[in-house]
């Protein structure tokens, strides 16, 4: 306790007690001295009992800030946290106060993209869980960067499969939201390019091939479920067509709508397909598929990669030296004449003499 600022004042009035008790008073005087030195001892008296209030105070109040602060600092942490298990726009709409948690809805128009890995359950029924998880986290590590990057509120993933759209909670416009949801898709495959180059080098023999939907039209979106436990989502028939779009879709390839495509035609190159009946849908589908997705792809990338069934090319041309290079020339014309003479052989054409490979 602080009870050093007293110190002067406790030495006076000891001084005055000494002085009231001697002979140096005039008679006179000693009552109205007595009197107040007793108020200046009561002034004393109660100044300390406040300074013991203040300095109790001050210990509750460093408490109650320590406490803040730790309390503070665990809800950061809870909230970095539950960050990780939504997406950003719905997050910041929460935190901001905009968006209430009450089960209501809004009909908005939406493009859907839809994807998931081509025959899923085949490619990775001889791989360890331990080498399924790293993929699959890997995969969509690489997709989400890539969603959030171009604005897109990532829905869900259902396992191999992601569902993302663009229009809600914020929008740019329903043209410029289904532009940017085919960029982001064609910036997607593009990265799968190296994706599929990386996992190959790291000895995975079949390395996941992504197929694309999308589709725009008007979906629910909202908070779904019960008081006690509600999901941020889109429901609707738009949202199946995006779905049916991709299992038409070729792999790495990616297919639209025509509302979709009449929306970005000014902007890409596409392929009008055969119209199909799907489930679900009763109207008749004309897909579209985007072609020139990889164009000037491979100029800009370092890998040359090229699969097919019995056959596997990767290189990394930014590990090739001058004499690796020449190597790898050699070793691909040596497999080049292999190649022709065992096409020879099947089309019954005559061997050089010897028979030897040429």
């Amino acid at each position: 306790m602080s009870f050093e600022l007293f110190e002067e004042e406790t030495r006076i009035i000891e001084e005055n007690r000494g002085l009231l008790q001697s002979d140096m008073l005039p008679e006179s005087a000693i009552v109205p001295f007595a009197a107040l030195l007793g108020h200046y001892e009561r002034l004393l008296k109660d100044a300390k009992r406040l300074m013991r209030v203040s300095d109790r105070n001050e210990q509750t109040l460093q408490k109650t800030t320590q406490s803040l602060d730790e309390k503070n600092s665990t809800l950061e942490r809870l909230s970095q946290q539950l960050s990780k298990y939504l997406s950003p726009q719905v997050y910041a709409s929460i935190f901001s106060g905009k968006r209430a948690m009450t089960l209501t809805t809004e009909r908005k128009k939406l493009t859907v993209f839809f994807s998931d890995i081509k025959d899923f359950t085949a490619t990775t029924d001889d791989l360890e869980p331990e080498d399924i998880t790293f993929l699959i986290n890997d995969y969509l590590t690489h997709m989400s960067r890539i969603a959030l990057e171009y604005g897109a509120t990532i829905d869900k993933y259902i396992g191999d499969a992601m569902l993302i759209f663009f229009g809600d909670p914020e929008t740019r416009g329903v043209r410029e939201d289904a532009l940017a949801c085919v960029r982001m898709a064609i910036a997607m495959q593009r990265q799968m390019m190296n994706l599929r180059a990386k996992w190959t080098e790291m000895g995975y023999a079949r390395p996941f091939q992504m197929r694309v939907g999308i589709n725009t039209g008007f979906c629910n979106v909202g908070n779904f479920g019960s008081e006690e436990r509600m999901d941020y989502t889109i429901i609707g028939g738009e949202v199946n067509l995006a779905a049916r779009l991709e299992g038409v879709a070729d792999p790495d390839g990616i297919t639209l709508s025509h509302e979709t495509y009449a929306l970005v035609k000014e902007h890409i190159d596409a392929q009008q397909g055969d119209s199909i009946t799907v489930k679900g849908i009763h109207r008749k589908i004309t897909p579209y598929k985007l072609t020139g997705i990889y164009k000037d792809a491979d100029e800009k990338n370092r890998f040359l990669r090229a699969e097919s069934e019995g056959m596997r090319l990767f290189l990394d041309l930014d590990k090739l030296d001058e004499g690796s290079r020449a190597l790898a020339i050699r070793e691909m014309e040596a497999a080049l004449a292999r190649l022709r003479h065992e096409s020879r052989i099947q089309d019954g054409e005559p061997l050089p003499v010897g028979g030897h490979v040429s």
